[in-house]
């Protein structure tokens, strides 16, 4: 629980380089995530180039406060893990197949588990999904049938935001029925 109530979307980093061996747990953690029928979508992609960075920054709606990040962790979902015949598949925010839903729901959870460990390692990160698959995919050369589900920037914060707030359990807690 400690991990979970320090966590943070931090947007100001240090710029001190993250450890490889931080950025290594941080994905054999997102790697460990459960998925429905261990079908395991993720991949991961480490960015830590200036010049790659800024423009993933450019297509996530110009938040240039990312680039202080000195890692950024593209996380992305493989329609391939549920889809095995070699037909033709594009996925964007308009896909209506069942199994985009599936491999994003997977995904989310490596990465939050990867959210947690950060803060475990004394780092710090902010998930970043304000971009299209048509924008970010070139990018990064990511194929047309892989589904980007969010940037996680990471590194050690320059900035301690305080907890935002959180609506109570009578609020959100149904028991039997809704």
């Amino acid at each position: 629980m400690e991990e979970i109530k320090m966590r943070r979307s931090v947007r100001n980093y240090l710029d001190n380089a993250v450890e490889e061996e931080k950025i290594i747990q941080l994905l054999e953690s997102g790697r460990l995530a459960p998925s429905g029928s261990n079908t395991q979508p993720w991949r991961f992609i480490v960015v830590k180039s200036k010049e790659s960075k800024e423009k993933l920054a450019e297509v996530s709606n110009q938040q240039k406060w990312m680039v202080s990040a000195p890692v950024f962790i593209v996380c992305v979902a493989d329609i391939r893990s549920r889809i095995k015949e070699e037909v033709a598949i594009e996925v964007d925010e308009n896909s209506a197949e069942e199994e985009v839903k599936q491999i994003i729901r997977d995904t989310s959870i490596a990465i939050t588990q990867m959210m947690l460990e950060a803060v475990n390692l004394g780092l710090a990160t902010c998930w970043v999904a304000w971009f299209t698959q048509k924008e970010i995919r070139p990018i990064l050369h990511i194929p047309a049938d892989k589904y980007v589900v969010g940037i996680l920037t990471l590194g050690y914060a320059a900035e301690n935001p305080a907890a935002r707030p959180r609506k109570p359990l009578e609020e959100i807690v149904r028991y039997e029925r809704w």
